[in-house]
């Protein structure tokens, strides 16, 4: 018994000090796709116009929050896409390893990533269903 009560002590503070680690605000820096990934070496016009597509990209910069009360929310559609504006809240979970998005109102999971790195002073998540789509964020102060 009292083996089980220090094996639950220590799964709930493992928890807690991976979520903690999640807190605060991070800025989209670097996200690559399944086409950038799957697009043929054989044109340099195939690229030039990949890399004119990406310049036109809006310059707003993308931050997603995380809160201590597994809150968040994001200033454009980063993780969160199912609604039409532009900040979206929602909940998350994460469990060291998994990220989880759910949506505010039902409960139901919305989007699934893998964290490929620690999350100290940068952030890599990977989506869950396509691993080719990867999203690098830096922590801001």
């Amino acid at each position: 018994m009292k083996k089980l009560l220090i094996f639950f002590a220590f799964t709930s503070v493992t928890t807690i000090g991976f979520s903690q680690s999640l807190i605060g605000s991070w800025q989209l820096v670097k996200e690559s796709t399944c086409i950038e990934e799957n697009m043929p070496e054989s044109d340099d016009d195939d690229h030039e116009l990949l890399a004119d597509m990406k310049s036109r990209d809006d310059k707003t910069p993308q931050v997603l929050r995380f809160k201590d009360n597994q809150n968040g929310d994001e200033s454009t559609h980063i993780l969160h896409t199912t609604k039409a504006s532009n900040k979206t809240n929602f909940l998350y979970k994460f469990d060291g390893a998994t990220l989880y998005i759910l949506d505010k109102q039902s409960h139901t999971l919305v989007n699934t990533f893998n964290v490929e790195s620690a999350p100290s002073d940068s952030l890599i998540l990977s989506n869950a269903a396509r691993p080719c789509e990867t999203k690098i964020f830096v922590k801001i102060k």
